[in-house]
């Protein structure tokens, strides 16, 4: 008896937990199909009155939120994004949990730090240094171009717990067969990690695809690069209304999308691939 009513508790803990979480998407699902009075004058009313698809027509047709252009250019960013951050982990985790090289438990320790480090907004004016000593334009390229010399280490230590777990005879038949450090990495490891490399995948493509400071800096002075999170924005003001919600409500529902297309695609490595990678650490 006692053992039902604690099953219980835990199942209303988590229903209450999961309503608290997904009522939000709901609400603004449902929103977007409200016109901007409504909205405004019984918001707390999570119904519509009158279902209206004007909204989402209005979006499509907006000359200040070109939804085709900006949505290849979050494609073309979110994609590349989630490829630099694959590539670099998956061979990062690799080279620290099988490499032998000099220093490799310090610099590891020294990656470790960066977790514990935060420096906001104060690296950005560096970063534009380098970008003009390079002669790079500020736009999405060259933001990608600053990817490249980052350090996921969130990623890296997932990666690592994940190849520390596979048997390292694996390595030594593939060494005995002829296989360079190299070799060995992408013929036999590399196909063992797509559980922990689709769960860097998902993370990576909701981190890229709802990045809004960075492409907003470095796509100020060219709005032909935003990306639909920095397009929305120009929705509020678009009409002529001092603040256009039912917009930006069916924009957020249009940009939230992919995400959840992605995740679902994924969903059957994501929780795998995260418990895999921290089995060892």
């Amino acid at each position: 008896m006692k053992k039902n009513v604690w099953r219980l508790c835990i199942l209303a803990v988590l229903v209450s937990v999961a309503f608290i979480t997904v009522y939000p998407l709901i609400y603004i699902f449902l929103a977007s199909f409200k016109s901007n009075i409504e909205i405004l004058t019984n918001s707390s009313s999570i119904f519509p009155q009158e279902l209206t698809f004007e909204n989402y027509i209005s979006v499509c047709r907006s000359n200040d939120f070109n939804i085709f252009r900006m949505l290849w250019n979050s494609i073309y960013y979110t994609l590349i994004s989630v490829a630099i951050a694959i590539t670099i982990s998956s061979m990062a985790g690799y080279a620290f949990a099988r490499g032998e090289f000099p220093f490799k438990k310090t610099i590891f320790a020294m990656f470790t730090a960066l977790m514990f480090i935060t420096t906001g907004g104060l690296d950005i004016y560096p970063k534009f240094k380098i970008l003009t000593a390079l002669h790079l334009n500020r736009s999405l390229g060259a933001l990608l171009f600053l990817k490249l010399f980052g350090v996921p280490i969130v990623n890296i230590y997932l990666v690592r717990g994940f190849v520390q777990s596979l048997p390292i005879e694996l390595d030594e038949a593939a060494q005995i067969d002829g296989c360079s450090f190299i070799g060995a990495f992408f013929k036999i490891i590399m196909p063992l990690l797509a559980p922990i490399l689709a769960t860097i995948g998902i993370l990576s493509f909701q981190a890229s695809w709802n990045d809004y400071i960075m492409p907003t800096i470095f796509t100020a002075t060219q709005p032909k690069q935003y990306t639909l999170i920095v397009g929305l924005m120009s929705l509020k003001n678009s009409g002529s209304a001092a603040a256009n919600w039912n917009l930006i409500l069916a924009g957020t529902v249009i940009t939230l999308l992919p995400v959840l297309v992605a995740y679902g695609f994924g969903n059957r490595y994501f929780v795998s691939g995260l418990a895999a990678g921290a089995i060892k650490g």
